[in-house]
């Protein structure tokens, strides 16, 4: 699979494909995928495997949305429970540990 040597835990891929590209691949636009679960290229299901232009678009992480953590200098929303705030130190990020 595609980037099975990859160092970073949640590496993943993309499946890109050009402005023509099959159905198969339309389906996967926008998806990330682990590297190590990603589907071979040409996608099994292309209709156009001999000239297929899809390509992979590798990123460090799978989630690609922001963290749910407020960026420094903005205030919190008050607290709606009464317990002690857990939430302190470091992300369950592998990059939050180096």
């Amino acid at each position: 699979m595609a980037g099975q040597n990859s160092k970073l835990k949640y590496h993943c891929v993309e499946i890109v494909g050009q402005a023509d590209c099959c159905v198969a691949a339309k389906a996967l636009e926008g998806q990330r995928l682990l590297s190590d679960r990603a589907p071979l290229l040409p996608l099994a299901d292309c209709d156009r495997a001999p000239d297929c232009g899809c390509i992979y678009r590798h990123h460090d992480d799978r989630r690609a949305g922001p963290r749910r953590q407020k960026p420094a200098g903005q205030q919190q929303k008050k607290r709606l429970w009464a317990g002690p705030d857990r939430r302190v130190g470091r992300g369950r990020r592998e990059a939050d540990w180096d």
